[in-house]
């Protein structure tokens, strides 16, 4: 397999979504650097570390196929030189959710990249179930006008 460059963090979080679609486990693994200390935390997961738990973990996500198409939101991307830092919403929509007008479930993600020799590679991915939508707060009236 080929080792893929990615030139931008952009270019790494990118991959990293086309290759959860597809149910792409080369193409999964492609994006995290290759250390002993990277993390990811599945939504109502444990922590797990290092390539051989991240790896074992998305094969089993991926094994019943392509089931889902997400897109990304309210992205907030903090860079530096060496570091990245996104904060996304991930919006799932589940093939029978597709069939009628089902919301998309909502996941909360943080995706840490790291810059290498061999370009942009994610260290952490960590994602949570999104809280659940408040109802907008209903307007108190304003309070009496007293004229004097």
């Amino acid at each position: 397999m080929t080792t893929r460059i990615f030139p931008t963090a952009q270019d790494a979080e990118n991959a990293f979504y086309e290759a959860l679609e597809r149910c792409d486990l080369d193409g999964m693994m492609a994006v995290w650097a290759e250390d002993e200390e990277i993390i990811c935390i599945h939504p109502t997961g444990s922590r797990l570390t290092g390539p051989e738990q991240i790896r074992e973990s998305w094969a089993q996500i991926f094994s019943g196929g392509p089931r889902a198409r997400v897109h990304i939101t309210s992205q907030v991307a903090i860079s530096g030189m060496m570091l990245a830092v996104h904060s996304v919403h991930e919006n799932f929509v589940l093939p029978q959710q597709a069939q009628g007008d089902a919301r998309p479930v909502p996941i909360v993600a943080t995706n840490v990249y790291l810059r290498t020799a061999a370009g942009w590679r994610m260290i952490v991915h960590h994602t949570s179930p999104a809280p659940a939508e408040k109802p907008p707060a209903v307007a108190e009236p304003p309070p009496p006008k007293f004229l004097h």
